[in-house]
């Protein structure tokens, strides 16, 4: 090319400065993206601690148990400190939302507003709340809040705070010495024993002569029916928990009744007057003077006692017989005299036979004519009906507890060993059989083997004695 030509072709290059200024550009534009890139980069700054602990969830406190209240043996509720209720009708195997309607019928089918229903006159809660500040369960102790007693037995204590139990609740069959958190079936069998104890004290306290009395006794730990006697006499013992009494060197058997535990007492006519110490009470024994009595008997009759043999074989029977007795009280009322007859020898006369001293009397004779019906004084088991070789046709009937009656001399007997009878049954006729001067019913008490007036019974129960009336 000519050199001018090439000069042109330069020249015709010219623009060349102006995509360098494109390239500066795009230089820029490249530093500041990576700015950008560099900054996003860059660590967040940290939010302050108090911005971090405004953003956190608040977890409340679980609401605690703070009341209960067990309306009878089933029914119950359980009150929480945000205001939920929860009830039981099962004695508190299983708790429940009050909001579900077998819990609604628990917390209203037992006492108004769920207070405690009215279980009778005769309730077994003790007369003062115990209150018990710790429990022992599994070997730990725990605070109790509240406490709640329906028997003397049986019981629940809501525990305090940190218990650590889903429903902090124990119950005790044993009055407090052993608490559980589960309701088993032992416990269930415990319930049952306790409404069938409270069933048997209804029936207990009706024989008390006002409810009064009966309250007086059956709260107290020991109780003597009366306090006061006189030799020849008896007296009913009760106590809240099973044991012996020893009395006159002899120990006799506390059995249960209702919701207590009883024994008769006699006090033979050799007792010394003076204060005996029965449990946590005493007993007055007051000195009685008896008049004396002299009979004469024919040779014959008086030969009678001679035969020692025959006296002794019939004792054993007579012991054998009255060695059973029904572990309960049989009657469920007054006593009746068995015969309206013309009382010929009092309780305790000191008695002279053909001039010689011979005992104290410790029956009632009654004078009638042969053939007069005998009505048995009370409920009871024949025991024994028999001719005996000194009383003649004779019968005893067991009235439970050791208590039996005697009759003696009787015509005819109209009942046999093993018959249940009712009191003002015929069970025989006056007669004047065995060691006898005449027509006459022999009529006594025997407790546990030892002779008692039998005017204690006549139209009262021994639930009834009181000093007021010997």
């Amino acid at each position: 090319m000519h050199p001018r030509n090439k000069s042109k072709a330069r020249g015709a290059m010219a623009p060349r400065p102006r995509k360098r200024g494109l390239w500066i550009a795009l230089s820029v534009s490249l530093a500041a993206c990576l700015a950008v890139l560099v900054y996003e980069q860059r660590p967040a700054q940290a939010p302050s601690t108090d911005t971090v602990i405004e953003s956190l969830p608040v977890k409340k406190p679980a609401p605690e148990a703070v009341e209960f209240r067990m309306t009878d043996f089933e029914h119950g509720w359980l009150r929480y400190s945000d205001g939920a209720t929860k009830v039981t009708n099962d004695g508190g195997a299983i708790w429940q939302d009050s909001s579900t309607e077998p819990a609604v019928q628990a917390l209203s089918g037992s006492g108004a507003g769920g207070e405690p229903a009215d279980r009778g006159e005769w309730s077994l809660a003790p007369a003062e709340q115990p209150n018990p500040a710790t429990v022992v369960y599994e070997t730990k102790p725990y605070s109790v809040k509240q406490s709640q007693f329906l028997t003397d037995r049986f019981g629940w204590a809501l525990l305090g705070s940190g218990s650590g139990l889903p429903i902090p609740l124990l119950v005790t069959t044993d009055g407090g010495e052993t608490w559980r958190a589960d309701v088993t079936a032992d416990v269930r069998e415990a319930v049952q024993t306790e409404k069938r104890r409270e069933e048997q004290a209804v029936r207990e306290a009706a024989l008390y002569e006002t409810p009064e009395q009966a309250k007086l006794a059956m709260r107290s730990a020991w109780a003597l029916l009366p306090d006061q006697a006189s030799v020849g006499d008896a007296v009913l013992v009760r106590h809240n928990k099973p044991g012996d009494v020893a009395w006159q060197g002899k120990t006799y058997k506390l059995q249960p009744f209702g919701s207590g535990y009883y024994t008769y007492i006699p006090i033979p006519m050799q007792a010394k007057p003076g204060e005996y110490p029965i449990g946590d009470v005493v007993l007055t024994v007051k000195e009685k003077k008896f008049q004396t009595q002299y009979l004469q008997v024919s040779q014959q009759m008086e030969s009678m006692r001679q035969d020692t043999d025959r006296i002794q074989a019939d004792q054993k029977k007579i012991d054998a017989a009255r060695s059973k007795s029904e572990p309960e009280f049989l009657y469920t009322s007054a006593f009746i005299q068995p015969i309206q007859g013309i009382l010929t020898t009092p309780y305790g006369y000191t008695r002279y036979v053909n001039g010689k001293l011979d005992s104290s009397h410790t029956a009632i004779d009654l004078a009638a004519k042969e053939g007069t019906p005998i009505k048995a004084t009370n409920d009871g088991i024949v025991a024994l009906a028999d001719s005996l070789y000194l009383t003649g046709n004779a019968i005893y009937l067991d009235h439970g507890m050791g208590l039996f009656s005697q009759y003696a001399h009787l015509s005819e007997l109209r009942v046999k060993t093993g018959d249940r009878v009712k009191k003002g049954d015929i069970i025989g006729l006056v007669g004047t059989t065995g060691f006898s001067t005449g027509p006459h019913l022999h009529f006594t008490f025997w407790m546990h083997n030892v002779p008692t007036n039998p005017n204690l019974f006549f139209d009262t129960v021994p639930f009834r004695w009181n000093a007021a009336k010997k």
